[in-house]
């Protein structure tokens, strides 16, 4: 039996915690995920909460949020946003397992901070062009 794949397809929001009333967490998180493999749609809700729209088979919300958090980002941790995310990540990983998906956390991890590492202005990147850069 072939599920269909608006099955997969899952629409969740992320909450910010604003540490700083001047950052704009939504944004900034936004840019970040633009091009991860596997989002489908992406918008601001608030200046504190986006809503992301994401292929279950390359994606959960886990390993979304893992990597937020990990690049710097606060997450909302008030007692509903905390049970909601217990549940998408028991139903989440249940579907995968219940389908026979296996999913890779690490590689979508790594995704998301390759994107983010590409994106950020830093002296590490070489600026000469490729034809010079084998010449001594």
């Amino acid at each position: 039996m072939d599920t269909p794949n608006s099955d997969f397809i899952k629409t969740r929001e992320i909450h910010f915690r604003n540490v700083d009333p001047a950052s704009n967490d939504a944004r900034e998180a936004m840019r970040l995920l633009m091009g991860v493999d596997g989002i489908k749609k992406i918008r601001a809700l608030s200046e504190s909460c986006i809503q992301v729209s994401y292929d279950l088979r390359t994606l959960t919300l886990q390993t979304l949020e893992t990597a937020l958090a990990e690049v710097g980002f606060h997450l909302d941790n008030n007692l509903l946003v905390k049970m909601k995310r217990a549940l998408f990540y028991y139903t989440e990983e249940t579907q995968l397992l219940n389908l026979g998906y296996r999913h890779d956390q690490a590689s979508s991890t790594l995704d998301i901070f390759v994107n983010c590492y590409q994106q950020r202005e830093h002296g590490c990147r070489d600026e000469r062009p490729e034809y010079l850069r084998h010449y001594l």
